[in-house]
């Protein structure tokens, strides 16, 4: 009975409490382990879109803004842009999307005569295919989301210079938060992606209503 007294008194000084430690080493971990490259193909997708929605647009708005001064003319243009770029993306993603499919499954047929694939690795392969309907639709949305920005930024105001303005001003804000948008889900650094971003816009913007209006000055 004093021996196992004992030794029960020795295991109630060793009883050992377990502490939790702070959990974020290893969820930073993972986060410095994620492979931003699966973002790739969506990301590239949704980011091209819209800024080539918003820069579109905007660089036809102070083109149409160069030579008339009527806010009726700029908005029309602006929803034509819209329309005919949100098709012409869809189209153009749908056509280029479906080429790539049927280039995968002939060489998944390919493959599958060369040697005898299970039921398992057919279904993998399949489930990484890429959907034309759906990148087609994510083209064309993102396109016109970013296209709305300029035609919303200049729809109610009259004055001709000052709704010039707004879309640059607004057009340039929209351009910052893309770039950086893209840049944090890519991983990649924000500075560069928002400069790179920025001066392409500008340059677009700067050279539509430049040529415009010299085009419009010669009065062809």
């Amino acid at each position: 009975m004093a021996g196992l007294e004992s030794h029960h008194q020795q295991s109630l000084n060793h009883v050992e409490i377990p502490i939790h430690g702070n959990h974020s080493m290893p969820q930073e971990g993972k986060a410095e382990d994620f492979d931003y490259s699966k973002r790739g193909q969506w990301l590239r997708a949704a980011t091209l879109g819209a800024n080539d929605g918003l820069v579109s647009i905007a660089s036809l708005m102070m083109g149409v803004g160069a030579v008339k001064e009527d806010i009726t003319a700029m908005i029309l243009a602006g929803f034509a842009g819209l329309v005919a770029g949100a098709c012409s993306m869809a189209i153009g993603e749908f056509v280029s999307v479906y080429t790539q499919l049927d280039i995968e499954v002939a060489q998944m047929k390919r493959d599958k005569r060369r040697k005898d694939n299970t039921a398992n690795e057919e279904i993998t392969e399949s489930e990484k295919l890429p959907n034309p309907f759906q990148a087609a639709l994510a083209s064309a949305l993102s396109f016109a989301v970013g296209a709305m920005i300029p035609l919303l930024a200049a729809a109610f105001i009259g004055e001709h210079k000052v709704r010039l303005g707004v879309v640059v001003a607004v057009s340039t804000l929209a351009l910052l938060a893309f770039g950086g948008l893209g840049a944090k889900l890519g991983g990649t650094p924000v500075g560069q992606s928002c400069a790179r971003v920025l001066v392409g816009g500008w340059m677009a913007m700067a050279i539509t209503f430049g040529l415009t209006r010299l085009i419009g000055a010669a009065g062809l």
